[in-house]
């Protein structure tokens, strides 16, 4: 995988779907991205590939998709879950595995990625929410609702039946009024956030456009050559212009 950037525009990896014969993934994250400035490319899940991924991508984003094989952790998956497809899964646990040794490379999880990101992290997950909360409707059928944290407060739009309860070595940025995790992120690396909600579908910028922004212009900051690693602080004080903190 040979890629460079396009007159400076850093190239974004974006993980897809295995649905039977095809890799697939929603349009409106390419679009997120480019609008944003950057390059989309979207990543086949192929363990095989991931290190040419590594080398030839700036920064990541792991998408939304069905529900973790849990066995993988130990545990057996919920009878109600709709299981990932398993190579996808054995992928992007590959793929986050790889970017702690890169942890400069900007990445944001969506739904099922925040979840994927929250366990590799050593997290925990509720499998079924309809069995353990009574506003579970609440989070599905692609409905809106608020959040509120360290990213801002605003209406996001949701569709999962399963959250976090534990984040692992990750720090709670946001949660729903039920108490929901909706947000997390490495404070030791430079952009490394995943939402529960689906921001290339949210209408509220701040939680929606911006975050996509804060990828790209985190993706192009530490690909800067003779740049020095950044922190987190550092980049949060750089985007505090902005109306979120990652």
């Amino acid at each position: 995988m040979s890629m460079e950037p396009t007159r400076g525009k850093p190239i974004i990896g974006i993980t897809s779907d295995a649905t039977g014969e095809t890799f697939q993934v929603s349009r409106a994250y390419s679009t997120m991205i480019a609008d944003a400035g950057g390059t989309p490319v979207i990543l086949p899940c192929l363990v095989s590939g991931v290190e040419n991924y590594i080398q030839g991508c700036n920064g990541f984003v792991f998408t939304g998709g069905d529900d973790p094989i849990m066995e993988c952790w130990g545990i057996a998956t919920h009878p109600k879950a709709k299981k990932i497809d398993p190579e996808r899964q054995e992928f992007e646990l590959a793929l986050l595995e790889a970017l702690d040794h890169d942890p400069d490379k900007p990445v944001l999880g969506v739904c099922l990625g925040m979840q994927l990101m929250g366990l590799h992290a050593g997290g925990k997950l509720d499998q079924y929410l309809p069995d353990t909360l009574d506003t579970a409707a609440a989070h599905w059928g692609k409905k809106h609702h608020d959040i509120s944290g360290e990213l801002g407060r605003g209406e996001v739009q949701s569709h999962h039946r399963q959250a976090l309860t534990e984040t692992g070595k990750l720090s709670v940025v946001a949660t729903a009024p039920d108490g929901v995790i909706e947000a997390i992120r490495d404070e030791d690396r430079p952009f490394y956030l995943g939402v529960q909600w689906h921001p290339e579908r949210s209408s509220n910028v701040t939680l929606g456009f911006e975050l996509f922004e804060q990828l790209v212009k985190t993706a192009r900051r530490v690909n800067t050559p003779g740049r020095e690693s950044m922190s987190a602080s550092k980049v949060s004080e750089d985007a505090a212009s902005q109306s979120a903190r990652v």
